[in-house]
């Protein structure tokens, strides 16, 4: 059988040292989380890491975890207030030039190079918080995605096309509107169907009962928390995510990374 451990990402490495550290950050804020009662889940290829690989996807540089929207300022407040000197919390609050609806915890001793981060003023190893909640049916929610999403690169000047900037004024507000009348359709009739927050384009709806209530799953060896119903939720995202994929699908995504305490 293929050592991938050996292939992509052995103790040393850049790979290895960058996941590391994001680990690291992870057990921070799981500390944090558990301390403040906040909900949280490993998402994506992060699950999908754990369940197939106990850990990290050998070529993977990246770990995601879900919060519920409607936790977000109060995350925002207490992650500010209690991260160590050596971590930052970042979002479009704290950084203009930030423009993705996803929360990130960076670390501080480190410069990671990837499109547009020269503009953010933190650009460090970070794991992404990504805020889901109650959505409407998929179709419906793509569209205002699409259209909110390029609202916000528009606004932004992350694109130089004049009538994309033009598009992203002029619809922010209505996009904004139909985002907000979604989540009031939800709370009155509960599709029981979560997806990641309007405005980031997300491509699959969960279960509310595969999500809830939420259980610990081993991460790197660590205990961190998980989706209710690892097979299911993952199954919705992937498919057959037990089958490794071929090696030119194996795509690790890192660019440059310096560790400024080395």
């Amino acid at each position: 059988m293929e050592d991938l451990r050996k292939k992509y990402n052995p103790d040393g490495s850049t790979l290895r040292k960058a996941q590391m550290r994001m680990l690291d950050i992870l057990l921070v804020v799981d500390k944090i989380f558990r301390k403040h009662s906040i909900e949280y889940w490993l998402d994506g290829g992060t699950l999908l890491g754990a369940v197939r690989h106990g850990g990290f996807i050998p070529w993977d540089d990246d770990l995601d975890i879900n919060v519920r929207k409607s936790d977000v300022p109060r995350i925002r407040k207490i992650l500010q207030a209690e991260l160590p000197e050596n971590l930052c919390y970042q979002d479009v609050t704290t950084d203009w030039n930030y423009t993705t609806l996803i929360c990130k915890v960076r670390d501080k001793k480190s410069i990671f190079e990837e499109p547009h981060s020269e503009l953010y003023k933190e650009r460090g190893i970070y794991i992404d918080l990504i805020p889901m909640e109650e959505v409407v049916p998929f179709k419906l929610k793509g569209i205002i995605d699409f259209v909110y999403l390029r609202c916000i690169r528009g606004i932004h000047n992350y694109s130089d096309r004049f009538i994309e900037k033009l598009l992203g004024y002029i619809c922010y507000l209505p996009s904004i509107l139909c985002a907000g009348f979604c989540r009031l359709w939800t709370k009155l009739f509960h599709s029981h169907q979560w997806g990641h927050t309007y405005g980031w384009l997300s491509y699959n709806h969960i279960a509310e009962s595969d999500i809830f209530p939420l259980r610990e799953i081993d991460f790197e060896g660590y205990k961190v928390m998980a989706p209710h119903n690892p097979d299911a939720y993952l199954t919705a995202l992937f498919g057959d995510y037990m089958q490794i994929p071929p090696e030119d699908k194996r795509i690790t995504h890192l660019a440059e990374i310096t560790f400024l305490d080395e």
